[in-house]
């Protein structure tokens, strides 16, 4: 089975093209070095809830939009390695400084996931 990362980043919506631009320029590199599939999707249908929600669990604000993304990688192994690969890539060093991130960080949550079910 794939293993997933996936996360959840708020992402102001003034700043939804620079957004974009650092996600394509990410998932380039993901895909050269093994990455099987990178999705990055837009809140469209998401409400703020009772108890959770997507919008709660980034604490999100009135000027901002959920950004919901995973990578698919072959294996767990693989992705220690892509991701090894590319935290060390030269093109991501201008990208990894949290200053220029067009979103708040420290708000983002991401994890690894084995795959429950695959249809």
């Amino acid at each position: 089975m794939n293993y997933v990362d996936g996360f959840v980043i708020p992402v102001p919506k003034a700043k939804l093209d620079a957004y974009r631009e650092l996600a394509e320029k990410a998932a380039a590199i993901l895909r050269e070095l093994g990455a099987l599939e990178v999705r990055e999707c837009v809140a469209d249908d998401v409400k703020a809830g009772v108890h959770t929600s997507f919008p709660q669990s980034v604490l999100l604000k009135d000027d901002e939009v959920v950004v919901f993304s995973w990578i698919v990688f072959e294996s767990r192994e693989a992705r220690d390695k892509i991701n090894a690969a590319f935290m060390a890539d030269p093109r991501m060093a201008s990208m990894m400084d949290p200053s220029s991130h067009p979103f708040d960080s420290k708000r983002m949550f991401f994890g690894g996931f084995k795959v429950l079910v695959a249809a």
